[in-house]
């Protein structure tokens, strides 16, 4: 069974993800893009495979990916809402995120 392991990257570096998740060979990245209307999160979704001996990655997924990248994605998906929450909710209003 594939292990999810994540890695969290600083904000300062603009050319690494914000946050990484990985779940067997299925890879997803979050990005970060700070804009006049706020700040935005763009997701990139690859998979990794060895070619000889060298690592590479491509966005083409077969059908047992399917799941894995359905469970990443939705990962991603609670990161952002998350951060978006947390974002509005810092004074102190209440609300919860879910």
């Amino acid at each position: 069974m594939a292990t999810a392991t994540q890695r969290k990257q600083s904000k300062k570096s603009p050319s690494r993800p914000v946050q990484e998740f990985r779940l067997g060979r299925i890879r997803a990245a979050i990005w970060e893009n700070e804009t006049t209307n706020g700040t935005l999160y763009n997701v990139t979704v690859s998979r990794l495979y060895k070619d000889d001996d060298t690592w590479k990655d491509s966005s083409s997924f077969g059908r047992d990916d399917l799941p894995l990248v359905a469970k990443i994605v939705d990962r991603c998906h609670t990161w952002i809402f998350t951060q978006s929450s947390g974002e509005s909710n810092e004074e102190g209003d209440g609300n919860t995120p879910f």
